[in-house]
């Protein structure tokens, strides 16, 4: 079974940058969308970026509204890893960040329900 690992959280100023990375370890990734979710306590995992692995809109990212503009989603199939830059950041970014990969790709990109395999997560705190 695929196992996911996440890395590069860390405690940042806000207006700083991040990037979080995923690898997979026992194998590829086999599943067709990847994404970044977030957690605070309390509070449902929420969505904040995913994109496509193979196929002709493989390149799109998709976004949550609230990091638009400021956070980069990005894979490299042959590495086998998915990353998450993330510019400007605020205090309100302050959550626990998830890697997470579904096998087949679908609308509902955003939904958490639908993803199968998830990273243990790695912290993200960003002072004010």
């Amino acid at each position: 079974q695929v196992q996911l690992v996440e890395s590069g959280g860390g405690l940042v100023q806000a207006g700083e940058t991040l990037t979080l990375s995923c690898a997979s370890s026992g194998g590829t990734f086999t599943g067709d969308a990847m994404g970044w979710f977030r957690q605070t306590p309390g509070k449902e995992r929420e969505f904040v970026a995913a994109i496509r692995r193979t196929g002709v809109s493989s390149n799109r990212p998709y976004y949550a509204d609230s990091v638009k503009g400021r956070f980069t989603i990005s894979k490299d199939n042959i590495k086998n890893t998915v990353s998450l830059q993330m510019n400007s950041l605020k205090p309100e970014d302050t959550a626990i960040y998830y890697c997470t990969v579904r096998q087949y790709w679908s609308v509902q990109y955003y939904n958490k329900d639908q993803y199968t395999s998830w990273g243990q997560g790695t912290q993200v705190t960003v002072s004010s």
